[in-house]
Order: C-alpha cells, then structure tokens, then sequence
C-alpha cells in the first residue's frame, strides 16, 4: 500500500534558532510586535511502499533518525497518511 510521511524537523528547545531570530526581527520591522518568539524548521513529505501503517511508521522514523534530522541538535514528528 502506498502510504504519505508529513515528517517535521525542528530544532531542539535549548538550541538557538538564528533563522527564528531573523524572523522574528523581520516581523517586528513590519509592524508585527506582538509576535515573541519564533522557531524555523523543515518539513518532509516522504511517499512509500509499506506493508502496513505500523511498517510505514517505522520505515519513516528510520529514515528521519539516519537522514532527515541530526537527533543531536533537532527533533521530529511523524505522520503517516495512505496515499491515493
């Protein structure tokens, strides 16, 4: 069965986010004061070919622990959908 990986990377809480700082800043110098704080991440959309939603799950886990975030400095979520 063909199954979607919406796979989220963002950065851990205690690592600072330079991009989010720039952001934010650019927001400010629109008017936007009222936005505190923001953090800047990636998203993944993975196609595949799995057996099952649980083997989906875990093939795209695998992928995103060897690949798609660096588990030292990021985390990630992961959400399987069945493809058409």
């Amino acid at each position: 069965m063909r199954y979607k990986a919406e796979i989220h990377v963002t950065l851990k809480r205690t690592v600072n986010d330079p991009q989010g700082l720039a952001i934010r800043g650019g927001l400010h110098s629109l008017g936007y004061e009222n936005v505190d704080a923001v953090r800047a991440g990636k998203f993944i959309e993975v196609w595949l070919e799995a057996d099952s939603e649980d083997e989906a799950q875990r093939l795209a886990d695998e992928m995103s622990d060897q690949l798609l975030a660096n588990p030292v400095i990021e985390d990630y979520s992961v959400a399987i959908g069945e493809g058409p």
